[in-house]
């Protein structure tokens, strides 16, 4: 393939963005091609090369990149009435209506414009609500660019994981292992009067694809319950993707207090939300004392976008597509996996999958999860498979980066261009991308 539009791009770039890009994880070395426009489920560059894309805005395009008529109706409505009036709207109301409707946790809802936006907000109102300071997160979590989860370190031993803030922030974040029972016990018994909530992502889905080990969700909602803490899921990824309109908190079983949301809820336009139990919700200002206020939020064409995905999805069978998609990818890297690359680990569910390069794996697959691992101690990979953040940080991540994305890409397939990051099926893509898929899979392993 040809690159000499996006090195001439990516040059100029250099001279006015830091690093030449406006996200970090934009920086693909030895540079990233530039985007010229989207086609359905595939991404075309600025040098006329064509992608099966399965970065998917990194979530949001639940749809793809061509919106279906009613949706791309409704933004072009909106944005020729105005591009926002510092006044409410009757369609950022419709869209609470309907995340109320069919998310469990959601009694009431704040909108923002960004997920990090929206874990800010959740953090503040937890502490504000709860009258405490600490927050406790899950090691290697990510809740986006913010001070209080930006942490590094074990337990209530953490300092700030980047430069720029204060040591403070860190003295009230406690970090715990995923999916680690006794840790979340520990530090409940050591600091329980003092935390205010417990936020975790229901997957962890931006360092790898991790599940939750059976009963683990159930034992966060009741220790914080017993402790008078309150339980916050991160579903910025896993919202409205994970479980359907039910979101990843149906599909558990498991409902907490508050929940944060980004990605399709705006149907892929800027957008985050804080929605949970009404009483809690209501302490943001001007209900309640939490400060929490936005020029852009609510702004109309986000809403009228992320309405109208949501009510296609919900008339047009988009979940059954995509999750059956989803599992057939998952399950042909299982197989591929087994033959060539025993030692690596399948993540994902619904419409996220990975290939984790883990190191080790079993001499033999007995019982195994055939579409990702679903942390089933029957299944014979169970000891191998990463349970947290760290046991992905432990894979094979430079040969990830540096030969296999770079293979996979060759051959016409976009790929999350590291280890940690989900990759996603969407609503455009078909059995023929499917299968593509998996044969330039097969030549890159």
């Amino acid at each position: 393939m040809n690159y000499e539009q996006s090195r001439s791009l990516y040059d100029r770039a250099l001279s006015v963005l830091p690093g030449g890009v406006n996200s970090s994880v934009r920086a693909i070395q030895p540079y990233p091609f530039f985007a010229e426009k989207g086609d359905g489920g595939h991404i075309i560059d600025a040098d006329g090369n064509k992608y099966i894309d399965f970065a998917m805005g990194y979530g949001p395009l639940l749809l793809g990149h061509d919106l279906p008529e009613q949706v791309q109706s409704a933004v072009q409505k909106r944005a020729s009435e105005g591009p926002m009036y510092g006044a409410p709207t009757e369609v950022e109301v419709e869209l609470a209506e309907f995340v109320v409707r069919h998310v469990p946790s959601v009694e009431m809802i704040r909108f923002v414009n960004s997920g990090t936006e929206a874990t800010v907000s959740a953090v503040r109102l937890a502490r504000g609500y709860t009258g405490r300071d600490k927050i406790v997160v899950m090691e290697s979590g990510y809740h986006g660019a913010q001070e209080s989860t930006l942490v590094e370190g074990e337990g209530s031993e953490t300092q700030p994981s980047s430069p720029g803030i204060p040591d403070s922030f860190a003295e009230h974040t406690i970090t715990v292992p995923f999916n680690d029972e006794e840790a979340i016990h520990d530090v409940f018994e050591a600091h329980g009067d003092d935390i205010a909530a417990v936020m975790t992502e229901p997957i962890l889905g931006n360092y790898g694809i991790v599940h939750p080990v059976e009963g683990y969700h159930e034992t966060l909602r009741e220790v914080t319950e017993d402790h008078g803490s309150l339980l916050i899921f991160d579903e910025v990824i896993t919202g409205f993707r994970v479980g359907g309109l039910g979101c990843a908190q149906s599909k558990f079983g498991v409902t907490p207090d508050i929940t944060t949301f980004g990605k399709i809820i705006g149907g892929g336009f800027p957008v985050g939300a804080i929605g949970g139990r009404a009483e809690i919700i209501e302490e943001f200002t001007p209900a309640g004392e939490v400060f929490q206020s936005g020029t852009f939020s609510g702004h109309p064409v986000t809403m009228a976008a992320g309405l109208e995905t949501l009510r296609y999805a919900a008339k047009n069978d988009v979940y059954d597509h995509v999750n059956t998609l989803g599992e057939q990818l998952r399950s042909g890297l299982t197989d591929i996996v087994a033959d060539q690359a025993p030692e690596y680990t399948v993540a994902g569910t619904d419409s996220m999958f990975k290939i984790l390069f883990t190191r080790d794996g079993p001499d033999e697959m007995t019982d195994h999860c055939e579409s990702g691992c679903r942390q089933r101690a029957e299944c014979s990979r169970y000891e191998y498979c990463p349970k947290d953040g760290s046991d992905v940080a432990d894979g094979q991540t430079e040969r990830w980066e540096r030969l296999f994305w770079e293979a996979m890409k060759e051959q016409g397939i976009f790929l999350t261009p590291n280890q940690y990051e989900s990759q996603f099926v969407c609503e455009a893509h078909t059995e023929e991308d499917i299968e593509q898929t998996l044969e330039a899979y097969k030549e890159a392993l």
